[in-house]
């Protein structure tokens, strides 16, 4: 099967305008996936824009110097990158500089003119990343987003979609893997509040401690935070904190799809039992977006 047409598919009947990649971790197949999906853009003909938060799409990773996913662009497509790693050779044309600054210097927008491969460095900071996105929105239909997930909250209560990845390289054994991917899943996706129930307001993180003494007090009523992100921790923690409080917020976010990578740079995982076990840990499809599967 197509992966990136089935996953455009759940965002776009979402409503939602752009999509943005998450993962646990480093190499868990972020990349990957986002180009899968923007494979499927071009042959729905539809005029998309990419971004990153921090760097992506170059051939060697600039912390451990192994080879990394290329990015192949094809005519039409919009960048938001850095002027400095902007090719000189396939041809773009500049559309608009903007006043966003990232690591590599400042931000532009560009359209590809010829097939090449582009590197995307974007704003560090959330904010920065909302305001990018909203600048390719002014040449793009939709945009694809290289995310992080202490990013996300810039995403709630708007017009995005998101993709969580999760690979063999994000913990030492599958039953973990599953487990992290399973917390991150359901502290992203903590249902809005009901205006009519009874609830208990936090300002700020919940932390370890603050679920410790609303655990221990036998609080009932709904937790409300702000956004998911306020739930200031991951893995059993986060798991903890989901399953023993009634967690809501007022600015959900939504996750629409998995993505899993069975194998990574330190092990492998059998990548049939991994797609199946994080689909059952996540309630979500989970693709594979190597081998080109589903499990549902």
């Amino acid at each position: 099967m197509r992966v990136g047409d089935a996953i455009l598919d759940l965002a776009v009947t979402t409503g939602a305008r752009s999509l943005f990649f998450v993962g646990v971790g480093k190499n868990v197949g972020k990349t990957v996936a986002m180009r899968a999906v923007y494979e499927a853009t071009v042959r729905a003909r539809m005029t998309v824009g990419l971004a990153s938060i921090g760097r992506d799409g170059e051939a060697v990773d600039s912390g451990d110097g192994q080879p990394k996913p290329r990015l192949l662009l094809r005519p039409g497509a919009v960048v938001a990158t850095a002027r400095s790693v902007l090719p000189q050779s396939p041809a773009s044309r500049i559309l608009d500089l903007s006043t966003l600054v990232t690591a590599a210097g400042s931000l532009l927008y560009a359209r590809v003119v010829h097939d090449g491969y582009y590197e995307l460095v974007g704003p560090p900071t959330a904010s920065g990343v909302r305001d990018a996105v909203a600048g390719l929105m002014r040449y793009a239909s939709y945009a694809l987003v290289d995310g992080a997930v202490d990013r996300v909250a810039a995403l709630a209560g708007g017009e995005d979609a998101i993709v969580v990845c999760v690979g063999a390289d994000a913990a030492s054994t599958m039953d973990d893997a599953v487990a992290q991917i399973r917390a991150l899943v359901g502290r992203l996706r903590i249902e809005r509040y009901d205006p009519a129930v009874e609830h208990v307001r936090i300002e700020g993180a919940l932390t370890p401690a603050m679920v410790s003494q609303l655990v221990a007090q036998r609080e009932r009523r709904a937790i409300l935070l702000r956004d998911p992100t306020q739930l200031a921790m991951a893995g059993p923690a986060a798991t903890y904190a989901l399953e023993h409080l009634n967690l809501r917020c007022e600015r959900p976010l939504r996750v629409v799809a998995v993505t899993v990578a069975s194998s990574g740079r330190e092990r492998a995982f059998e990548p049939r039992e991994f797609a199946r076990a994080v689909a059952a840990a996540t309630g979500l499809p989970t693709f594979d977006v190597y081998a080109g599967a589903v499990a549902a």
